[in-house]
């Protein structure tokens, strides 16, 4: 029988039991790609990640994210946490990590128990979301979406979301129909098949932000805290204006009892918008799997 180490690591908050729930595989040299993902099921986290040795020596290590359903190529919390383990396993080269991951290159830093990821790509836009799809899946009329800046629109910098913006007093109103999702996502293929993950945000200030983000068609009804939605969400909204950079304070998962604090940064650079998301880790849980 094979045993394989994990931790379990409360992401973007520092109260246990706060923030995002993450299990980190420190070595998973010698897990099939099966195995990863019955792991993930059975932890029934947003995410579990896996790490491997790097492709190029030059990096820190491949990390592989899955959810409870698929692989995914880049994701925000599983980042930042993995790099909190890492780093305190004397991982980190003078604070900084680099991971191989499907989306790119994802650098980490590590320093002052604050961990910040620069998300892989560029921001890049797809199709608008129709507002009546959109509120069909959430329970929202359409007056509860603001439109005065972007409509809902497809977003990315390493992993795809539709990201709203709705009215502050709407986003606690939000409830996620399954079978609507399941409509809406038959029409609506831009997030690619049988995915439609919504991120919606309200504007709580200049600089601050809260958020809530479902996805019950990769089996998270919702998720307390996504960086990979907060990176392009920032991303955006730089976007909208002239200015060069602008940093957020972003407050996710207090619908849920687990209420996050996300970190982020957005930057004009030579090829686009780049942003970046960290926070605190808060360790819970550690043990071993047998196989």
């Amino acid at each position: 029988m094979r045993s394989f180490s994990f931790v379990t690591v409360d992401v973007f908050t520092d109260t246990r039991f706060g923030g995002n729930p993450l299990a980190v595989f420190p070595d998973a040299r010698g897990l099939s790609d099966g195995e990863m993902q019955s792991l993930a099921a059975e932890f029934n986290l947003s995410e579990t990640t896996f790490v491997l040795p790097p492709t190029d020596p030059a990096n820190t290590a491949r990390v592989r994210i899955f959810n409870r359903r698929q692989e995914m190529p880049f994701a925000g919390h599983p980042n930042v946490g993995t790099g909190w383990v890492l780093a305190g396993m004397g991982r980190a080269l003078d604070g900084v990590l680099r991971f191989e991951e499907i989306a790119g290159l994802v650098e980490v830093q590590a320093t002052s128990g604050v961990v910040t990821i620069a998300a892989p790509q560029p921001l890049s836009l797809g199709p608008e979301m129709p507002v009546d799809l959109l509120t069909s899946c959430v329970g929202l009329a359409a007056g509860d979406i603001v439109v005065d800046s972007h409509h809902p629109v497809v977003a990315s910098v390493g992993n795809s979301f539709c990201i709203v913006e709705v009215a502050p007093a709407a986003l606690s109103r939000a409830v996620p129909d399954l079978g609507r999702f399941r409509q809406a996502a038959a029409s609506f293929t831009a997030l690619g098949p049988n995915r439609l993950p919504l991120y919606l945000y309200a504007r709580d200030g200049a600089d601050r932000l809260r958020a809530r983000m479902f996805s019950p068609l990769s089996g998270t009804v919702e998720d307390p805290a996504t960086g990979s939605a907060a990176t392009p969400l920032a991303a955006l909204l730089l976007s909208l204006t002239k200015d060069a950079e602008r940093r957020y304070q972003l407050t996710q998962g207090v619908e849920m009892g687990r209420p996050s604090l996300l970190l982020c940064t957005a930057r004009r650079g030579a090829d686009g918008v780049r942003a970046s998301v960290g926070g605190g880790c808060v360790p819970v849980l550690k043990g071993e799997v047998s196989l």
